[in-house]
């Protein structure tokens, strides 16, 4: 006979079920328990400082301070890396970027990034496989239109928006992806701005909530919000202008053959710009939560909003005038705090106490097995996440990581660990792949302003071994003097 060893947290949801599905019931009623909806909205680039929730002042965020309210605020969760698609790929596989397939923002032209093997297992796959509705509506980047990658490939039922980083840095783009179709937006031919792409995406994600809302869904909402360009529709421009002077202009590419082919637009109040940008992200969010009010589901889904690394510096963009990553140190492609420490926010009414908070060290690779804990799957065995639904439920023993771990393969290479409190990083990598450790105490010191190495060279040999021992070697994103370009 074969046994299901249950933890304590399995334990306690199954019991949770168990006492639904036996509870007295009318004959409307249905006598089968459905498992929790999920909505994972995925900011582009959003400091951990543009929030006001996270302490941001010169603008508020209403709505996803109101999702605060109502869950809990994580205050040390980490991004699977500084940049896009590694991000995504450590959140879609479970696997940190030492073992997940995309490690880097490797393009394929003309339209798209390296795609993962068709061999991946990704969450959507999973929650596709115990009969979840999948959609994602957003920015992909993880596998060109058709590749093995391609979003309809990897567990996805559904997919609107930018299939290509690349060209997700336009906002008012000249077309998009339903599924396997290019839309070409002709409301955008040439330099006209017609249709805004997040309002066009964010339509498609509602409809999806309402098209699925008799069934467990998984909306995955990668919105290109707030990523260089910076770009508003008037609307939102007019609240804005003249409220954050001096104003920022910044001179880019309105024409010749880079005209919306990855160059930014020229903006001339890009302070403005930026602040319109995430009053619409804002509102979309509220909006999310409205519908699944509204569908009557707001009791039986679980929402997480995040960010997908630090704050960027490109087309124009401000982060020092905002304040926008907070006391940390560093922006994206930075693996220090600044680049890879982002806002985390779930809610799950009845489940999650409101108002709540956690300093709980998590990060993207544990997205994955806290769902399938949530949605009652077996977590694969290969994955570098542990779930946090103990920390979401407050009940039971959370396990803890022994460490974290990052490496980016840009601006030299770059390496680092988290163990405890203690935080290494190694810069030039391909240059001195033996260079010395920075570390720092995240405990007394967040903002890595103290290199203490030279007084806890023990330490340093810990981070030294995980350094040598975290990664498995990759033929696409290799640190070998000569094995990586891009």
């Amino acid at each position: 006979m074969n046994y299901i060893k249950l933890n304590t947290h399995q334990y306690l949801l199954a019991l949770c079920f168990l006492l639904v599905s036996c509870s007295p019931q009318s004959d409307q009623e249905s006598t089968t328990t459905v498992p929790p909806n999920i909505i994972y909205i995925l900011a582009d680039d959003l400091g951990y400082g543009d929030l006001s929730c996270y302490g941001q002042k010169l603008f508020s965020t209403p709505n996803i301070d109101k999702l605060a309210s109502q869950g809990m605020l994580f205050t040390d969760h980490y991004s699977g890396s500084t940049v896009c698609a590694p991000s995504r790929s450590a959140l879609m596989t479970g696997q940190h970027t030492g073992h997940t397939f995309v490690r880097g923002n490797k393009e394929v032209r003309p339209e798209g990034q390296h795609p993962i093997p068709a061999e991946t297992f990704t969450l959507a796959e999973a929650l596709q496989e115990k009969g979840y509705a999948t959609g994602a509506f957003g920015k992909w980047g993880l596998g060109f239109p058709g590749s093995s990658g391609d979003p309809l490939q990897q567990g996805f039922d559904r997919f609107y928006g930018f299939n290509c980083q690349r060209f997700g840095h336009h906002y008012y783009p000249h077309h998009l992806w339903d599924n396997d179709k290019k839309i070409i937006l002709s409301e955008n031919a040439g330099i006209l701005k017609g249709a805004y792409a997040p309002e066009l995406i964010h339509e498609q994600s509602l409809a999806f909530l309402d098209a699925n809302k008799d069934k467990p869904f998984f909306l995955f909402k990668p919105t290109i919000i707030p990523h260089a360009e910076l770009a508003a529709p008037e609307r939102y421009m007019q609240k804005h202008r003249g409220q954050y002077l001096p104003e920022k202009a910044y001179e880019g590419y309105d024409e010749g053959e880079d005209f919306r082919n990855g160059p930014y637009q020229s903006q001339e109040e890009t302070h403005a710009a930026f602040v319109a940008m995430i009053e619409i992200l804002d509102e979309q969010v509220g909006d999310i939560m409205d519908k699944v009010e509204e569908l009557g589901l707001a009791d039986n889904t679980i929402i997480i909003f995040t960010s997908d690394n630090g704050p960027h510096k490109e087309g124009g963009a401000d982060p020092e005038y905002f304040d926008s990553n907070g006391p940390l140190k560093g922006f994206k492609r930075d693996l220090y705090e600044g680049g890879i420490r982002v806002p985390m926010i779930a809610k799950w009414p009845g489940n999650i106490k409101a108002n709540s908070r956690t300093n709980h060290p998590s990060a993207f690779w544990d997205i994955f097995p806290t769902f399938s804990e949530i949605a009652g799957l077996s977590t694969p065995s290969n994955i570098d996440g542990i779930s946090f639904l103990p920390t979401l439920l407050e009940k039971g023993n959370q396990e803890k990581h022994e460490y974290l771990y990052w490496e980016f393969h840009e601006k030299g290479g770059r390496l680092a660990a988290r163990k405890g409190n203690w935080k290494a990083v190694r810069y030039n990598v391909l240059k001195d792949p033996d260079g010395k450790i920075e570390l720092y105490n995240l405990k007394d010191d967040i903002g890595e302003e103290q290199n203490i190495a030279a007084l806890h060279p023990d330490i340093v040999e810990q981070m030294e071994s995980i350094f040598k021992t975290a990664r498995v070697p990759s033929d696409i994103f290799a640190f070998e003097h000569q094995g990586y370009l891009q």
